[in-house]
């Protein structure tokens, strides 16, 4: 039986394209980025389904319901429940009404949820998420490992002890400041790494 002929995008002249990607390329290329993405997650200390289940909604960009993220993935219900709330709360994915919602079945009450499609937004959220989880309690436990309270009279040994203490106390509070600036900036940090990447030669 002859094959069917690959679609062709039309330009404005009439004549045709080059093909158009099929389903299963685009499927199999998600596939690929939501298994990287999965490994990535690991290695960050996330579980891979929450990050499977991220990776899948930002690259389907639409709002999804748990019953085709379980059927994509291959999770239970329960999974992805667990994984849809923490990451909701994460604030990387939110629950929204999908745009034919008034058109649907009013017996069709399933929950949709979506990731955050803007990058840079991402990017703010998945750093703020990060330092309230790890970096806030580094500083604080740092700061009970001195030896001694401050104005009381040390020992030399003492005195070493706790100045490397506040050497790394420094240094955490220098990158906490840093991350809290690049959090709050929003677009500020966009434009001027942008300009920062020109003026260094990167890719505009």
């Amino acid at each position: 039986m002859a094959t069917k002929p690959a679609a062709t995008a039309p330009t404005t002249s009439g004549s045709p394209r080059e093909p158009l990607p099929s389903i299963d390329e685009i499927r199999a290329a998600q596939d690929r980025f939501i298994a990287f993405w999965g490994e990535m997650g690991t290695r960050w200390g996330v579980q891979r389904s929450v990050a499977e289940v991220h990776a899948l909604l930002f690259i389907a960009g639409e709002p999804l319901p748990a019953e085709e993220i379980m059927e994509r993935l291959r999770i239970s219900r329960g999974s992805v429940s667990t994984t849809l709330r923490q990451l909701t709360e994460w604030g990387l994915v939110q629950r929204v009404r999908p745009k034919d919602a008034k058109s649907r079945d009013r017996a069709d009450r399933r929950e949709f949820h979506q990731a955050e499609q803007d990058v840079w937004k991402l990017f703010y959220t998945i750093l703020r998420a990060r330092k309230r989880r790890e970096f806030d309690p580094l500083i604080e436990e740092l700061d009970g490992c001195r030896v001694a309270q401050k104005g009381v009279r040390k020992t030399d040994r003492q005195k070493q002890h706790d100045q490397k203490i506040e050497e790394l106390l420094e240094l955490c509070q220098f990158f906490d400041g840093l991350a809290n600036t690049i959090s709050k900036s929003g677009k500020g940090i966009e434009r001027a790494t942008k300009i920062l990447s020109r003026v260094l030669g990167g890719p505009r």
